[in-house]
């Protein structure tokens, strides 16, 4: 058996969120599906796995809740069950950065299509980063790409304050895993009064399945937050790395 896995994020206003936690929590159990999901004020954000059936109505219900019509999802497969209960948290963050006035759903870089990334980061006027922590940039990453060589995202932006003035007059690109964490760190750039920055739509996951593996630029693993580890491209399933 073949289990469906979901990654998803919406940057919503949720005025309680807790109250939302519940009647998801109650349909995930009920639908056999299991991972962790995280909601905040700002919105929810988690990965889960199951049938395709459970995790289609999981879909439904938060693509009902509200501001979340464009819930950002993808899908990959696992061999085997990569989660080991349904989690259900409330969290003052979706993604921590603990920055005040740091707004995704309000003003973002651009995003960049997969299929057009390559040209992006190819232009020599162009600073691309890595916004993932070093751990996981270890498994892969980008041809020449900085690593901040953070320990959490939470570092970030004393990372970015520190070497600033290094990127003057630069394009800023960024990627992460899923999208995410690029959407909180463009909304941060922007709010530092950084005017050219974009960030890989959909993620390093988006661009390993989209893009052809004798285009890619991508080098190495990319790593995922279960137990299947690793994924490469097609989001074949890797593992540990060696």
């Amino acid at each position: 058996m073949s289990f469906t896995v979901a990654a998803l994020y919406r940057f919503a206003p949720f005025d309680d969120p807790a109250a939302l936690r519940e009647p998801l929590l109650s349909l995930c159990e009920a639908k056999g599906i299991k991972g962790t999901i995280l909601l905040a004020r700002e919105g929810v954000n988690g990965t889960i796995a199951g049938d395709a059936g459970g995790i289609a109505a999981v879909i439904e219900h938060i693509r009902a809740l509200p501001g979340c019509i464009d819930l950002d999802v993808k899908y990959s497969a696992a061999a085997a069950m990569p989660f080991r209960r349904m989690k259900v948290r409330l969290k003052k963050e979706i993604v921590t950065m603990k920055v005040p006035g740091v707004d995704p759903a309000r003003e973002v870089g651009a995003y960049v299509a997969p299929a057009e990334w390559n040209n992006v980061i190819a232009d020599p006027d162009t600073v691309v980063i890595d916004t993932r922590n070093d751990f996981e940039v270890g498994y892969g990453s980008f041809d020449g790409a900085v690593n901040p060589h953070t320990k959490s995202f939470g570092d970030f932006p004393d990372w970015w304050r520190a070497h600033a003035d290094e990127f003057t007059g630069k394009r800023i690109a960024m990627f992460c895993t899923g999208g995410i964490r690029c959407e909180k760190s463009t909304a941060f750039l922007k709010n530092e009064g950084v005017a050219d920055v974009v960030h890989l739509k959909g993620g390093i996951l988006a661009y390993l399945e989209q893009v052809p593996e004798a285009e890619s630029r991508w080098k190495g693993a990319c790593f995922v937050f279960d137990e299947r580890v690793s994924v490469g491209h097609g989001l074949v399933e890797l593992g540990e790395k060696e």
